[in-house]
């Protein structure tokens, strides 16, 4: 059973918290006193009290909503008006039923910002030596996202929001289709380049024409494809069937077409050599307690600097001691009592 501590230890050991974060958030040096939490403010811990430790410090906080309360990607997602207009599924009142998305789109939007916000801010210290406190609501990544979008301006200039229409590309053409082996792809045609691509590949130029003619749309238009979706869908679905995966890329590939395969995760690792050691963004890593996989590392490349090797994820407090010595400057008796208080590991 673990030892209970009296209201005095407690206090004891929140003190040396306090003063433990408030030493690693107003380190010295300039890569130190900066500080990104979800964290409410918490006594010593906000930025007025950070700041009268160190004058330059910056505070990055995330919190759920504008106003504190809590908001997670989920709860953010179901608000933003996506789940309702994924999917083609109605419920018995013929209205949409919500498909909450399980790509954490929000929570990685955030992260982006934040991490773009730090940049900004160390660059505004870097050049006024002045710190300052960001602070990001996950609610309001989602509204502006959907903002950026057009969908707020598109309730209020036409008074309506886009219908679940499946995996049809709304406002252009593309959609899924099945495969003589059982596969799907996905092909798309935003551009009149992409749309004539389709009909020489398929050499359904002809045919796909009359569509225009007969429905009296200009095809080579976003909102003609859009508008004869259906009809360009019916014609493209039956030569998608007659074809295997294997065949249909190999009409595809070099001819303009944009197109590309629907495939599980077992798929994309198993057969896609753009998740491979072929890529230099993947590297074959030991990470201990789990094993060896291809583990990937920064999505991009500097001209000035080559790409830094990828390493293990770092286990819970594998770095514990050597912050507290090199960046703190922490003796080793020092460490000892934070070990001895639970706080350090």
């Amino acid at each position: 059973m673990a030892e209970r501590l009296s209201i005095r230890e407690l206090a004891d050991v929140f003190a040396i918290e306090t003063e433990l974060a408030q030493a690693i958030a107003t380190a010295p040096g300039p890569g130190g006193g900066i500080v990104l939490t979800n964290l409410p403010p918490l006594p010593g811990l906000d930025y007025a009290s950070l700041k009268a430790k160190r004058e330059d410090v910056i505070l990055l906080r995330l919190t759920g909503n504008r106003d504190g309360s809590a908001a997670v990607d989920y709860t953010v997602n179901a608000a933003s008006g996506f789940p309702l207009v994924t999917g083609n599924n109605t419920g018995s009142g013929g209205g949409a039923l919500p498909v909450n998305h399980v790509l954490p789109a929000w929570d990685i939007a955030a992260g982006l910002y934040l991490a773009t916000a730090l940049l900004t801010a160390e660059r505004h210290r870097a050049r006024t030596g002045e710190g300052q406190e960001v602070t990001a609501a996950l609610s309001d990544v989602m509204l502006a996202m959907v903002g950026h979008l057009g969908y707020v301006g598109d309730v209020h200039i036409n008074g309506s929001a886009r219908p679940a229409i499946g995996n049809d590309l709304y406002g252009s053409f593309g959609r899924d289709f099945a495969t003589a082996d059982g596969s799907r792809v996905i092909i798309i045609a935003l551009t009149p380049r992409q749309w004539r691509a389709i009909g020489r590949a398929t050499g359904l130029a002809d045919k796909l024409a009359m569509i225009g003619a007969m429905m009296e749309v200009d095809l080579d238009t976003e909102t003609g494809r859009y508008e004869a979706r259906d009809a360009i869908a019916a014609l493209l679905a039956r030569w998608c069937a007659k074809r295997t995966l294997a065949e249909i890329r190999a009409v595809f590939n070099g001819s303009g077409v944009l197109w590309g395969p629907f495939q599980d995760f077992v798929e994309l690792v198993r057969d896609d050599p753009r998740c491979s050691s072929a890529n230099p963004l993947f590297a074959e890593i030991d990470q201990p307690g789990i094993g060896r996989y291809p583990m990937p590392g920064l999505p991009l490349d500097f001209s000035a600097s080559p790409r830094q090797p990828t390493r293990p994820a770092p286990r819970l407090g594998e770095h514990t001691e050597q912050v507290l010595s090199e960046v703190l400057g922490l003796s080793s008796g020092e460490i000892a009592r934070l070990r001895d208080a639970g706080i350090a590991a």
